[in-house]
């Protein structure tokens, strides 16, 4: 059939879409999206893991008969199973604020560089090293599942870790592509909780008897491990033809960075808060964490306006530059009032405030350029990687707005596109494992509508923006 079922996990929703693959092209059909809403009880933010799991069968059964699945999701959430693999508890929200204050006591008992050596991550208080510190039912563990492999888990009853996955915890050496064993007992926490890892590609399994009944699949239905962080599927779709390209996966978060053959590990690095991920094929997604359209989804909550559109279309006639913030301040992380956090930045930086809707907009949008401006040439400048290219993915690039920015901030030309690179990436990676596919992304290039943008020389502009933030 080369039909694959890619099961796309956001911070917001889930879906599951098939991927159809015919003369060389790849069409992508959404079957079923269910909503992902974080639960909050007795003073902690859970991931409904439950429902999660309900709209993946759901999406299963509306898919049909398929040649695979695979499951990708968000990084760093994890479940914990007991002795008779019974989960423990709900997986904890990666927001919620257990974490407060752990990340710089590890760093200050353990050192910074000792565990940027090892894990190669960027400094976040919700890494899941730092999570399991604050875990009350870690004695009662005897697994840890991230997002991806729980659910794989629960479809086939195999126990696995993916390695692009595992790689954003901080317990996984990015040197060798192993657990990082000897940083794992130094922090106190057990080593027989981590599971074999897998590579993308691998096999996970087959359905298990009730997922076959639920889902109406046959039980043979194989399901691949993929690239399971959506990041790193996202970035297997990017439609590069050389490797002197940027990209920036731009949804809630915008992960910004290079694709290198191996980490970059130096002091200089670590300062700038780089991280090094696990990427297809064994290679190093370098790249920084910006907070991402995250912002401007608050700001629409918060204003009740589902006229996305419009105010994007008033934002790019408002007047340039009328204030700027630095979307990693970590006021801009918590969910709420997004208007008045900027507004408060603003006033803390000696700016005057963005007035009305539309000029809100507008410096959400040129504050994440000037973001992606400085993540793109630190990238450069730490890995001594030129690029010549930004390729921008995922939902941001529908975003004509933002695109054009951030052409103009990088000075760079902008490619957007794909769209879906998550789901696309993912479904993908299922083929190649079965020998449909060679090259993922001429076929990426071939099949996809991309769209240019070209920088219309305004760095003096943007540098002076850029001047404007503390710290520069």
């Amino acid at each position: 059939m080369n039909v694959y079922a890619a099961v796309d996990l956001g911070a917001s929703s889930g879906r599951v879409m098939t991927a159809r693959i015919d003369g060389g092209r790849v069409r992508l059909t959404e079957v079923h999206r269910f909503a992902n809403r974080p639960v909050r009880v007795g003073g902690t933010l859970h991931w409904d893991i439950l429902a999660l799991h309900r709209g993946v069968l759901d999406g299963l059964r509306e898919a049909g008969p398929v040649d695979s699945v695979g499951i990708d999701s968000w990084a760093v959430d994890y479940g914990l199973l007991d002795g008779a693999g019974r989960l423990i508890g709900n997986p904890v929200h990666y927001r919620d604020e257990r974490t407060a204050g752990i990340m710089e006591r590890v760093a200050a008992e353990v050192g910074a560089d000792a565990l940027y050596q090892a894990g190669g991550l960027q400094f976040l208080p919700f890494n899941t090293v730092y999570q399991l510190l604050a875990e009350p039912d870690l004695d009662r563990a005897e697994t840890l599942l991230m997002i991806p492999d729980l659910l794989t888990h629960w479809l086939t009853g195999s126990v696995g870790a993916e390695a692009t996955n595992a790689s954003t915890t901080g317990l996984y050496d990015v040197r060798t592509g192993g657990w990082a064993r000897e940083l794992t007992e130094r922090l106190g926490l057990p080593a027989r909780i981590l599971p074999e890892l897998r590579q993308p590609g691998a096999a996970a399994g087959t359905l298990r008897a009730e997922v076959a009944a639920e889902t109406g699949l046959p039980g043979s239905t194989p399901v691949t491990a993929v690239a399971s962080h959506d990041t790193a599927s996202a970035v297997a779709a990017v439609p590069a033809d050389t490797d002197r390209f940027a990209y920036i996966s731009s949804g809630t978060w915008s992960l910004v960075g290079l694709e290198l053959p191996r980490p970059v590990l130096t002091p200089q690095s670590r300062l700038a808060n780089f991280t090094n991920e696990g990427g297809l094929d064994g290679t190093i997604r370098y790249l920084r964490n910006v907070m991402g359209l995250w912002i401007l989804q608050e700001c629409m909550r918060a204003w009740g306006d589902s006229d996305l559109a419009g105010l994007l279309a008033a934002a790019a006639q408002a007047p340039p530059f009328q204030a700027v913030f630095d979307p990693d301040d970590p006021a801009f992380l918590p969910p709420g009032d997004m208007p008045a956090r900027i507004a408060a930045f603003c006033e803390r930086t000696g700016q005057r405030p963005p007035a009305g809707r539309a000029q809100v907009v507008r410096c959400v949008m040129e504050s994440l350029a000037l973001a992606y401006r400085r993540a793109v040439r630190d990238a450069v400048r730490l890995s001594g990687q030129e690029v010549e290219v930004v390729h921008v993915v995922g939902g941001g690039a529908r975003n004509t707005l933002l695109c054009q920015m951030t052409a103009d901030a990088t000075g760079l030309p902008v490619v957007a596109g794909p769209v879906e690179a998550a789901a696309l990436g993912n479904a993908l990676v299922q083929a190649r494992a079965q020998g449909v596919v060679s090259d993922i992304r001429a076929l990426v290039r071939q099949g996809e509508r991309l769209v240019t943008y070209h920088p219309k020389g305004e760095e003096e502009s943007w540098a002076r923006a850029e001047a404007r933030l503390p710290g520069r």
